[in-house]
Formats: structure tokens, sequence, C-alpha cells
């Protein structure tokens, strides 16, 4: 279906309810596709979700909720009984169940817990942080001892039907459940059936620790090409597995948090149609920030107010020299912290890095210094006037590709996300230097220029 086909189907929806068709309305809700299905249901009112959620039996219930975002299952799951919500739980991967309640107030999570059938498999998923291996691994996937045969291998598959997301790969675990391979289903089917997993294991697998950060995570199984990737715990036991739809979800997230910061969001959960007081929350606090950074540039330029005075020209031409300085260390900050998302700074050549986008930044500025410096001295018939431009975009952009790097750098270095050093920060910095460069010059040549 069609995004924007959900309006249509929710109308249907609607008219069926209205008219006290519950079972159409239901029939509705259950032709759709899950992502789809929640498109429509995000568009019920409270009373409406509230009316229809019970109605629906478990498997499609616990679909539904793996696709609604989090704010909205927890509105969703009201009007749930604890016994009806575990059911659903038990239904879901054990990664979103832990998930839905590490979410629920402690008294809800834990009656709900308690109806469980397969709270073994949740219950270890609620110990680790969001934002880790732990957090976003699942407890759903397939271990074999190394001296299984393929054929004993496959009749187990057979026996127990695992409903597991890891379609490709098999983990080989020994007596102590230490990780120590992992068998393709190619390789499995295509083997002797006498051959044990230690003869057609690949020894050599990947995996990653239970505590690593979710970007690492998603930046490592992206260099790798991995459809899914081990988790194991500080004795190398298998503890879980994370699967690539899992690191899609990271990588949106990351990305969307990247974004909003380096346009002075604070809240990643902010669309256009978040309620005004959110949006409020979200952005003000930045606007404040950037308010008193205006102030810092205009006390700046305060200082030259007697030399404005003489020489009123320059306050035409001071916003050029900030402008593209201020442009000049957005573009460094956006390339080093697209850089460190990926991992492709190391800290050992900070200081090679810097000194690359100084020398990047003297020549930005001689080749649009030269351009605009003629084009000043000619329009104002004063050559002075187009030196002292030029020579200010050539020390702005010097400031700007060392503040662009470093900030960011820095940010990282002390464990704070480089994407706080958005346009209000540093182009604070270019902007204060900017006019303070361009009019010190003109101080200083104030005699060529009347």
């Amino acid at each position: 279906m069609v995004e924007d086909n959900a309006e249509i189907f929710f109308e249907r929806l609607r008219a069926a309810l209205n008219t006290q068709r519950i079972d159409d309305a239901v029939g509705i809700l259950l032709s759709l596709h899950p992502v789809d299905r929640a498109d429509v249901f995000n568009l019920m009112t409270d009373t409406e979700q509230t009316l229809l959620l019970p109605l629906l039996d478990v498997p499609t219930t616990a679909d539904l909720l793996e696709e609604l975002e989090d704010e909205d299952v927890l509105t969703a799951i009201g009007s749930l009984t604890p016994e009806r919500l575990a059911d659903v739980l038990d239904e879901m991967e054990p990664d979103e169940a832990a998930d839905l309640l590490g979410d629920l107030p402690p008294e809800q999570a834990s009656a709900a817990l308690a109806e469980m059938e397969d709270a073994e498999d949740v219950i270890p998923l609620l110990g680790y942080p969001d934002q880790t291996a732990g957090g976003l691994m699942t407890t759903s996937y397939v271990a074999l001892r190394r001296h299984t045969t393929s054929e004993q291998a496959i009749q187990f598959l057979r026996q127990v039907s695992p409903e597991t997301q890891i379609p490709n790969y098999l983990y080989v675990i020994d007596r102590d459940k230490r990780l120590i391979g992992v068998v393709g289903f190619r390789e499995l089917v295509i083997s002797d059936p006498l051959v044990t997993m230690d003869g057609i294991m690949d020894p050599d697998v990947r995996y990653i620790s239970v505590g690593m950060d979710q970007e690492d995570v998603a930046r490592m199984m992206t260099r790798y090409d991995l459809a899914a990737v081990p988790v194991v715990d500080e004795q190398h036991h298998l503890v879980g597995v994370i699967t690539h739809d899992d690191i899609l979800d990271v990588v949106e997230e990351e990305a969307t948090e990247d974004i909003y910061r380096l346009a002075n969001v604070i809240d990643t959960d902010l669309d256009p149609q978040s309620p005004v007081t959110e949006q409020l929350k979200g952005r003000l606090p930045w606007i404040y920030l950037n308010m008193l950074t205006a102030l810092f540039a205009s006390w700046v330029i305060s200082n030259f107010e007697g030399l404005i005075a003489q020489v009123a020209i320059l306050a035409a031409f001071q916003s050029i020299v900030a402008g593209l300085g201020g442009n000049t260390a957005s573009q460094n900050v956006a390339m080093i912290v697209r850089a460190l998302a990926l991992g492709k700074i190391d800290p050992k050549n900070i200081w090679r890095i810097t000194i690359r986008q100084v020398a990047v930044g003297i020549l930005q500025g001689i080749a649009v210094g030269v351009v605009i410096g003629f084009g000043i001295a000619w329009w104002q018939s004063n050559i002075f006037l187009g030196v002292i431009l030029a020579l200010a975009m050539v020390g702005n952009m010097v400031v700007a590709g060392v503040i662009g790097t470093l900030v960011p750098l820095g940010l990282r270095a002390i464990g704070l996300d480089p994407a706080l050093a958005s346009s209000v920060l540093v182009t604070a910095v270019t902007d204060s230097a900017g006019f303070f460069i361009f009019l010190s010059l003109a101080s200083s040549l104030i005699t060529y220029l009347q």
C-alpha cells in the first residue's frame, strides 16, 4: 500500500465504526500489511484504538505494536489487561518485548512478566542499556554443539521449527556456551550428513561485546556487510544476536540525531506535527544560546563604533567575512562529524587533519579573497578596502578551519556527541573572529580608507 493511501483506508474504517460494523472495521485492519496497519492505527482517536485493539488476535496485536513508535505503544496498550499484554509479549521477539517492558511503569511491567510464559527469554535483556549491543540483541537464535552432525542439526531444526530472525546462520558453542564458530545454512545443507559442526564451521567468527555502543555495532556490521552478528559477554559466552533490521533502525536513529543536533534541535523525537509545547522545549534553548552568541558578536562590533562612524561603508561589508567564515566552519563540522560516525578518523591523525584544514582554509580564503577584493576595489574605487576584505577573508577561513575541526573532535574526546558542534557554537566564533579581523585591519589602515 502506498503510504498516502492510509487516509483512504482510515476513512473506510471510520465509516464502518460509525455504522456499528465493528467486524468490518477489524477486517480492514487485518487486510493491511503490519507497517500500513500501524499508519492507519495512528490516525485513530484514543477511543477508536481502545475499541479495536482488544478485538485483534494476539499475533496481529504483536505485529502492530512492533511497528508503532514507543509513545504510541504505551498509549495503545493502556486498554489491555495484564494477561492479554503478557500473551502479546510472548508473541513478540524477545528484544522487542524487552524494549516495551522497559518503557512501562515498574508495576505494569512486573504484572505482565508474572503472566508471561517465555519470561526467561526476556528478563536477561532488561538489564542492558537501550543503546548498547545488549539492549539491541535478541535471544531468538539457534546454537549447536561442536560435535553435532549435519544430519542431527537438520533434524533438530525440523523438530523445533525455530521462529528466529537469523535466517542464514547457526552458531556453534562449546559445553560452557562459549562461542567457537558459525555455520551458514548453505554449508549445512550441502555437507556430508555425518560431518560435525567442527568440520564445517568457520572458527573466525566476528562478534561484539555486550556493552558495545549501538553506533559502533552499526559501523562494524556495515563495514563487514554482516546480516547478523553474535553478542558475547566477558567470558565469551554467547548471549544474543543482533540482526540487520535492528541495525537499520540504529542507523536511522543516529543519522536523525546528528542532523537534529547540527540544526540545533535537542529532542530527536520532534517532527513538524509535534505539540507546540514539545517543539518549544526542544528548540527554544538553542535559540536562547544563539541570542547570546549574537550579542557577543554585537559587542565585538561595538568596540569599533568610532571606526564605523568614520568609515560607514565598513558596516556593509563586515557581514561578508563573517558569513563566508561561518559557512566554511559548517562544512568542516559536517565532514568531521560524518567521518567520526563512519570511524574514518584515527585520533593519532588529529593534528595532521587540522593542518590540512588550515591549508584548505588558506587556499579557499585566497581564492575567494582575490575575487571579492578586486570586486570591492573596483566597486568602491578603493584598493585598500579590497585588500582589507581579502586579508580578512583569509584570516577568518583559517579560523573556521581550526574551529570547525577541533571543536567536534574535542567534544568526541570528552565523551560528548560531536554533532553538538552545531552552527550556533561554531559560527559564533567565526562571526566574532571575522568582525574582529576585518575591523582591526580597517582600523590600522584608516588613513587610506577615508
